[in-house]
């Protein structure tokens, strides 16, 4: 997959951090900050899609923070909950939560990027992480599992490679089997995946992360997959 970005080099004291954005921004795409009650993550196909490209480009750049801005995204008729945005960051890249609001008001004069992503390599480092987690779901190591933090208004999940990939696998399910659910039809939002078993365990309520597909308004331009699209009717001087 190709994805179209933007690069910033902004810095907070005497450390540079090198932050991509990707271009356009999703505007149909919506977070829920899962920190305070039950987080939910939902977009149309293309918000999805890109966003589990993200990950991906996310589990091999290790020394690269990506930013989703998703608090500006279209509202949409979500579960009580306060919007966030999204920062993916390695865990040894060491990048505190609140070193944030220095970093974002650096993100200006950003450059056009395009970055590559591999979705067999994606796929094969998923598959380690769900293998090594049915065996020891209970006692991975930290860098088995993603950590979040809320600071800002925005959602930091610190991860590894194989933890990231898992993630982007996730999303890539939901944007593909959204579109096919029963509700989606009709506009409503469709609980299709969950990051909630790559977040650390907790002893009483923990957090939880889901992932709905929801087509944006008006529904005119949503077609289901293998359902052909609707016919324009024919003018007066159509034959």
């Amino acid at each position: 997959m190709r994805l179209r970005a933007e690069e910033f080099r902004p810095r907070a004291g005497r450390y540079a951090f090198r932050v991509v954005q990707p271009r356009p921004a999703l505007r149909h795409t919506t977070l829920v900050d899962p920190m305070r009650d039950w987080g939910y993550l939902v977009g149309d196909h293309d918000g999805l899609a890109r966003l589990a490209g993200l990950f991906s480009f996310a589990a091999y750049s290790p020394h690269t923070v990506v930013h989703v801005p998703l608090r500006q995204s279209i509202p949409r008729d979500l579960p009580q909950g306060v919007p966030v945005d999204l920062v993916l960051v390695h865990q040894t890249l060491g990048l505190r939560p609140s070193t944030w609001p220095a970093l974002r008001r650096g993100l200006t004069h950003g450059v056009p990027r395009t970055v590559r992503t591999d979705e067999r390599r994606t796929a094969r480092h998923a598959a380690d992480w769900e293998d090594l987690w049915e065996r020891r779901w209970d006692r991975l190591p930290r860098t088995g599992r993603v950590q979040p933090a809320v600071h800002a208004r925005t959602l930091f999940l610190s991860g590894a490679r194989d933890t990231f990939a898992a993630a982007s696998v996730r999303v890539g399910r939901a944007a593909g089997s959204g579109p096919l659910a029963k509700g989606a039809v009709k506009g409503y939002d469709v609980l299709c995946a969950s990051l909630t078993a790559l977040l650390p365990l907790s002893r009483g309520r923990g957090t939880e992360l889901d992932i709905g597909f929801q087509a944006y308004p008006p529904l005119a331009h949503f077609t289901p997959p293998g359902r052909s699209a609707r016919r324009r009717r024919p003018t007066a001087a159509s034959p």
